[in-house]
């Protein structure tokens, strides 16, 4: 029974994971969303049970961009879970975005909010 009861929770995991992660791979190339837009898009979850699922994102099936995810400030909060250190910051300097001090110049603009687009 235990087992079983640990088969169904690992599926409602994984479930709930990619839920999060196929919100997340909307985001645009160039673009920001913030754990909390994102858990209000999937529903039923908080902001801080999206930055659990993106810790854990780097184990999905398919790539997840969580460097695209950041913090209510646009702050790179998640950045201690990346490989190094500056992987974050690296990847959205990579699509143009500029990071002034582990924040994300011009949030407001570049911010990606998924029940208005």
């Amino acid at each position: 029974m235990a087992k079983l009861m640990q088969v169904k929770k690992n599926k409602e995991q994984t479930s709930f994971f990619e839920d999060i992660y196929a919100k997340v791979r909307l985001i645009p190339y160039g673009r920001v969303s913030t754990y909390g837009a994102i858990a209000d898009s999937v529903g039923t979850v908080t902001a801080r049970m999206v930055g659990w699922a993106m810790n854990k994102s780097f184990h999905a099936s398919e790539p997840v961009p969580a460097h695209r995810v950041v913090n209510r400030k646009g702050e790179l909060t998640g950045r201690h879970h990346f490989p190094t250190p500056t992987m974050m910051q690296e990847l959205l300097e990579n699509e143009g975005i500029t990071i002034e001090q582990d924040r994300v110049k011009e949030f407001t603009h570049l911010l990606w909010k998924p029940e208005i687009e």
